[in-house]
């Protein structure tokens, strides 16, 4: 009997009710709200198998192109990684990644994921190598005022307003994705309703985590300068850490990035010509 593989089903309620339970039990994720924000578009797109009506195994492909070095990359990133505990063992994780890898190895210029532990030796079997991230921090000494305004992120019109400006305006950084606002949104729409900063002195929004006197940068969405965008967070800051590759890391200091139970996973031609280069995918397009 052939095995049963659905893909591209957002619309399909029954269907993406059951891959909601799905995601609920194994990672505590619900993909619901995403979906009725109008958030979940092509570049979102499940495979998975279903039996008897219901999603017990799947392998999400999302498009991720990179700007990187001022060029596009075509990449995919693969997450939502799953099986039910109780089909565990019947090879569909497998069926899904040679169904996923039929349909895009070659057609892109790269492929990747992030891995927990309890997975390292599965997916060497398709070719995937593992990779080096490296994260840029600094220490900091501003002397002036937070000057930054936060940017309420509770509603449809909150949200309209950064999908225009992710979608129109450049990010600055080496490395950050492109034509995927929804995945930006999935996390500023759920978990980081309280991280969007504006900066009038630089006309620039950014993404950011301030715990104590530590900022973590996500996104720079504008023209503002690392400097400047820093600077603007007031004297409380002491040390900055940079979620994404800087266009310039001078005054940084590199450290290759260690993730508790996360490997970084690759395959592809944009990946073999880039072994030596030092970047980390924006976290926040982690999928």
């Amino acid at each position: 009997m052939s095995l049963c593989i659905m893909k591209n089903y957002r619309d399909n309620d029954e269907l993406r009710a059951s891959f909601n339970r799905l995601a609920e039990k194994t990672f505590g994720l619900s993909f619901e709200n995403w979906y009725q924000n109008g958030f979940w578009k092509d570049n979102y797109n499940p495979y998975s198998v279903i039996v008897d009506g219901e999603v017990v195994s799947n392998v999400s492909v999302n498009i991720c192109n990179m700007s990187y070095k001022g060029k596009v990359v075509k990449l995919i990133q693969l997450g939502t990684i799953m099986t039910d505990s109780d089909y565990k063992g019947k090879g569909y994780a497998r069926a899904l990644m040679e169904e996923v890898l039929k349909d895009y190895e070659g057609k892109v210029d790269g492929i990747y994921l992030y891995a927990n532990d309890s997975v390292l030796d599965f997916y060497p079997k398709f070719g995937f190598k593992e990779a080096k991230e490296y994260q840029y921090v600094k220490e900091a000494t501003i002397t002036g005022d937070d000057k930054t305004t936060k940017v309420s992120m509770k509603d449809k019109s909150d949200f309209d307003k950064m999908v225009t400006i992710l979608e129109s305006r450049p990010q600055n950084g080496q490395m950050y994705m492109v034509d995927n606002t929804g995945l930006y949104m999935f996390y500023l729409s759920q978990f980081m309703t309280e991280n969007v900063y504006y900066i009038a002195d630089c006309d620039s929004y950014v993404i950011a985590e301030i715990e104590d006197d530590e900022l973590i940068l996500h996104a720079i969405i504008g023209d503002g300068s690392l400097d400047e965008v820093i600077d603007a967070f007031g004297a409380n800051i002491k040390k900055v850490v940079l979620c994404f590759t800087p266009k310039d890391a001078s005054g940084f200091e590199k450290n290759e990035l260690h993730e508790e139970d996360t490997t970084f996973f690759v395959k592809g031609k944009f990946f073999e010509e880039s072994v030596n280069d030092e970047y980390m995918m924006q976290a926040i397009t982690h999928a």
